[in-house]
C-alpha cells in the first residue's frame, strides 16, 4: 500500500463505519474482506450465499453475511423501493424482485441507513452500480450533477503531488457539455480538499493550450472556464491547457507564464470520457499507477464503483476511500 492509502486506513479506523460488499461470489472480494478485518479498517457487510461465503476458506470472523434471496427485510425494502419509483412505473411486483438482487439490495441497505456506503462493481458494468444509486440514493442536497474521480498514485514521480492526482471524469458523463464540464471541475476540486485536505489546482485539459487550437472541442474546454470564472469564481482552475503545460513546470512556464495552475496541476479534468478513460488506464498500465475508483462524487451517500480489472489491494482501498467519504459526509 501507497503512503497515502495508509493515512486513509488510518483515517477510516478513526472512527469506523459498515460497508456492504454485494459481490460474495467473487474471490478477490472476499481476500479484500477479510484484509479489511483483519486490519479494523471497517465491519463489512457480505451479499450471497452464506454456505458458499463460509466454504471458500477465508477468516470472515466479524462479517455480517447475508442472503439477498432470503433475508427478513426484503418487504420492508420491497415496500420502500416501489415508493420511491411508482411514479415512474414501477409495480410492487418488479421492486420485490429487484431487491432479491444484490446490487439493488445493498443499495437499499445504504438508502435506510442499514450500512454507512456500499462497494461494488468487481463483475458488472458501473451502469449497474449507477442507475440503482441515481435511481434510490439520488444525488445530494445542493449538488448539480452525479460525477466520478480516479484517485491516481503514481510510483517515482515529483509530478502534481509527489505523484498523487484526481482524474475526472473517467466513468460516467460521456461528453460533458462546457456547463457540466465547469460542476465536474468544482465538485473534483471539493473531493481533493476533503480527501487529501490540501489545495486542489485544478486543469480542464484539452489538445490546445490558451487558444493555439481553434475549433468546436477546444472551445467546449473554454467556454467551461468562463463558466468557472462566473460561477465558481474561487475555484483554483485554469485552461484550456495541454497535459503536458498542465503538470510539467518547464512546459507551464513557456506555453502559460501567468498561470498559478500550469505546471503545478494535481486535478485533472478531461473534456471528455474517451480521452479520461483512455488516460487513466494508460498511467495506470504504463506508468504502473495505482487507480482507486471510479469514486461517486454529489450523491447523497457513498456509493463506488470497482473496475473490473480491479486486484483485492485495490478493493481494500476503495473500502477505505468509501469510510473516509461517509465520515465527511
Amino acid at each position: 500500500m501507497s503512503h497515502f492509502m495508509d493515512e486513509f486506513i488510518a483515517r477510516a479506523k478513526t472512527d469506523k463505519k459498515t460497508i456492504v460488499l454485494p459481490e460474495g461470489n467473487d474471490e478477490r472480494i472476499l481476500i479484500a474482506a477479510e484484509e479489511v478485518l483483519r486490519q479494523g479498517i471497517a465491519d463489512v457487510v457480505i451479499l450471497g450465499n452464506p454456505e458458499e461465503i463460509k466454504a471458500s476458506g477465508h477468516d470472515l470472523t466479524g462479517a455480517t453475511i447475508i442472503d439477498p434471496e432470503t433475508d427478513p427485510k426484503n418487504d420492508e425494502y420491497a415496500a420502500l423501493l416501489y415508493e420511491l419509483r411508482k411514479k415512474k412505473g414501477m409495480t410492487e411486483e418488479e421492486a420485490a424482485a429487484l431487491v432479491r438482487e444484490r446490487i439493488y439490495h445493498a443499495i437499499m441497505m445504504v438508502k435506510t441507513g442499514a450500512v454507512d456506503g456500499m462497494v461494488g462493481g468487481a463483475n458488472c458494468a458501473t451502469t449497474k452500480i449507477l442507475s440503482p444509486a441515481l435511481r434510490v440514493i439520488k444525488t445530494a442536497p445542493g449538488a448539480p450533477m452525479v460525477s466520478s474521480y480516479f484517485i491516481m498514485d503514481v510510483p517515482d514521480c515529483e509530478l502534481g503531488d509527489n505523484g498523487l492526482f484526481l482524474f475526472a471524469d473517467c466513468a460516467l458523463e460521456v461528453q460533458p457539455t462546457s456547463e457540466k464540464l465547469a460542476h465536474i471541475a468544482n465538485m473534483t476540486g471539493a473531493s481533493y480538499t476533503k480527501v487529501f485536505k490540501q489545495e486542489p489546482r485544478i486543469a480542464l485539459l484539452s489538445h490546445s493550450s490558451y487558444g493555439s487550437a481553434k475549433n468546436d472541442d477546444a472551445n467546449k474546454v473554454v467556454e467551461a472556464m468562463n463558466y468557472i470564472r462566473e460561477n465558481y469564481p474561487s475555484l483554483n482552475a485554469d485552461g484550456e491547457l495541454q497535459l503536458d503545460a498542465a503538470i510539467v513546470p518547464e512546459i507551464g512556464a513557456q506555453k502559460a507564464p501567468e498561470s498559478a495552475i500550469a505546471g503545478k496541476a494535481n486535478v485533472l479534468i478531461f473534456p471528455d470520457i474517451d480521452a479520461a478513460n483512455i488516460g487513466y488506464k494508460l498511467v495506470q498500465r504504463l506508468g504502473k499507477a495505482k487507480a482507486y475508483g471510479p469514486v461517486l462524487q454529489g450523491l447523497a451517500a457513498p456509493v463506488n464503483d470497482l473496475s473490473r480489472g480491479c486486484s483485492p489491494e485495490d478493493i481494500v482501498g476503495v473500502v477505505a476511500i468509501t469510510c473516509v467519504q461517509a465520515q465527511t459526509m
